[in-house]
């Protein structure tokens, strides 16, 4: 967890950093932060969409400019040719409900994370799918 908080600092979105770390065989396959689409300008140039639209967290995701973190590192994945089937991804936050469907459809098997999101249905979606294990990560797990 410790390295997807890392990457975490990379990521230019104003309201929250997240980092995603995805692993398989103790391997890192791939990382990824939340931010905007490359090549295009940052939330820290041109505002916060949501912010100026008021919009809730675990809201009307699609009113945002940037890719979240575990997108990211899916795509990582994808354009290096490498699988993520049966992998681990750790968040520093709880997928949203439009991750949790693309880390399901990717074949990811455990989703650990550290800081809970207002989505509701995304806990749901997690809970349902039948080959995912879900975990909450805690200081006191790792060294206890």
């Amino acid at each position: 967890m410790e390295i997807a908080q890392v990457v975490s600092k990379r990521s230019t979105c104003l309201r929250r950093s997240v980092g995603a770390l995805l692993v398989k065989n103790k391997r890192i396959l791939a990382t990824g932060y939340n931010g905007t689409p490359k090549g295009l300008a940052h939330c820290e140039e041109v505002g916060c969409f949501r912010e100026q639209m008021k919009v809730p967290s675990g809201k009307m995701h699609e009113l945002c400019r940037g890719i979240h973190a575990e997108q990211n590192a899916v795509i990582q994945a994808a354009i290096h040719g490498v699988s993520v089937d049966g992998a681990t991804v750790y968040c520093t936050h709880q997928p949203c409900v439009v991750c949790t469907k693309i880390l399901i459809n990717a074949g990811i098997k455990r989703i650990v994370y550290a800081n809970p999101y207002p989505d509701e249905l995304a806990e749901n979606m997690m809970k349902e799918a039948k080959e995912l294990e879900i975990a909450i990560w805690s200081p006191a797990k790792v060294e206890g």
